[in-house]
């Protein structure tokens, strides 16, 4: 067997891939394209294996433990995502650079009244967070 096949199509694979990953903004495709480097890189470690003639078979039990990793990594990324779609309505990566949650009642504009007594205001700002948190779980 040519190890160039495998090689080429690896290759390809992975930069199919690396392109998914650097141009889309939909959080789903990004998981899809790292699914795919994942599949070119398998490919690589059981072509060598094939190649090399491994009696222990290193490549292919390297390529079961990515497998294994990669099916973990899909269930955390896919659970994160939906949780961040339920929040906030959209799965595009550009729109989630800020992902804390502030409260509109914490920021005050600067031209506000000053002598406004601040200690209601602290005192009251925690049960809000807790009031939001309770309404979004």
């Amino acid at each position: 067997m040519h190890l160039a096949y495998p090689a080429v199509l690896a290759v390809l694979l992975f930069c199919t891939g690396l392109y998914g990953v650097l141009a889309r903004r939909n959080a789903i495709l990004v998981l899809m394209s790292v699914e795919l480097m994942l599949n070119a890189v398998n490919l690589n470690l059981v072509a060598f294996d094939v190649w090399l003639r491994d009696a222990l078979h290193g490549g292919q039990a390297l390529t079961l433990f990515t497998i294994a990793i990669a099916a973990a990594e899909i269930g955390i990324g896919l659970a994160i995502v939906l949780a961040v779609y339920r929040n906030r309505g959209s799965s595009d990566i550009d729109r989630l650079r800020d992902t804390a949650e502030t409260d509109d009642a914490e920021t005050l504009p600067e031209d506000a009244d000053a002598d406004r007594d601040t200690t209601a205001d602290q005192a009251t700002a925690p049960a809000g967070k807790a009031k939001k948190a309770e309404a979004t779980a």
